[in-house]
């Protein structure tokens, strides 16, 4: 179940990272980063928490941060709803990581 989970957060990290054209490994950096990672990481947490039901300390364990930090993240990224682009843009994200999470749990022998 534990490597399910990774592989989630690690699918969520790796879609917001192409979205916002970030090297996925910025987003599990020990820095905060400039102004995009952080906001990056903070959308990948959320949908991770969101789109595949993690709890704020697993997401956490998966992006090395404590889970008051994704709390937080949860919240900023939630606040930001309110705008009609960001909404748009959320939801094509979680839609397209529940598309391939059901691609890749429908085809598991083909991802090796």
């Amino acid at each position: 179940m534990i490597l399910q989970e990774a592989a989630g957060a690690r699918l969520a990290e790796a879609t917001v990272a192409a979205a916002a054209k970030i090297a996925p490994g910025k987003l599990r950096a020990f820095n905060r980063g400039r102004r995009p990672v952080a906001r990056a990481r903070q959308r990948a947490m959320y949908l991770a928490h969101v789109a595949f039901g993690l709890s704020l300390t697993r997401v956490g364990a998966c992006f090395g941060r404590d889970r008051t930090t994704v709390r937080h993240a949860c919240a900023l990224v939630e606040d930001s709803r309110d705008d009609p682009g960001t909404e748009f843009g959320l939801n094509a994200l979680e839609a397209a990581l529940l598309a391939a999470s059901a691609s890749l749990s429908a085809h598991p022998r083909e991802i090796l």
